[in-house]
């Protein structure tokens, strides 16, 4: 788990499924040994994959486009960049670091965090922390680009993402339980 590119969600008690569809859908995607690992959180699994996860993300669209219905355990696939400790300090030193690459400085951003199992970190310290040397305007509402940060336990997935770069497949079997 220390290592991946890939966050994956699915429902609870069908990590087994998500991961059959995962490993399938990496190898349409051109990894012939992707990585893919249970996390101790019901319902995420993480993936490392050496095609570059954007890659895997345009290819998973595609596929998609052409069969909207093509997961039934997936529901969502979040691209990560960075992997680090869960501490605010490493957070904010690679954010800071990598942000000009990802963001124009005539562009908007946004952080959005999602915490599991950290008690240790509270959510506004954090943002402040992060968001206190970019220097490019904030927009909670519609932000060219979203600095996502996905604390699991004592480590942190950090992005830098668009719109579009989530997958959040369909799910017919889902729906129908609506």
């Amino acid at each position: 788990m220390n290592n991946f590119n890939l966050l994956v969600s699915s429902p609870r008690f069908n990590e087994v499924n998500a991961k059959a569809e995962l490993w399938f859908s990496l190898l349409i995607c051109g990894d012939k040994y992707p990585i893919i690992s249970d996390l101790e959180f019901q319902g995420l699994i993480t993936a490392l994959t050496n095609v570059d996860e954007f890659k895997v993300i345009q290819k998973i669209k595609q596929i998609l486009t052409k069969d909207p219905y093509f997961y039934r355990y997936i529901l969502k696939i979040i691209p990560i960049q960075f992997i680090c400790k869960s501490e605010i300090s490493l957070i904010q030193e690679i954010v800071e670091l990598n942000y000009k690459k990802y963001i124009n400085t005539n562009e908007t951003f946004r952080i959005k965090m999602n915490r599991r199992k950290n008690e240790y970190i509270n959510r506004d310290p954090l943002i402040n922390a992060v968001a206190k040397n970019i220097n490019s305007k904030v927009d909670l509402e519609n932000p060219d680009v979203i600095i996502r940060l996905e604390l699991l336990d004592n480590l942190c997935g950090i992005s830098f993402l668009k719109e579009g770069d989530i997958i959040k497949p369909k799910n017919k079997f889902i729906e129908e339980k609506n």
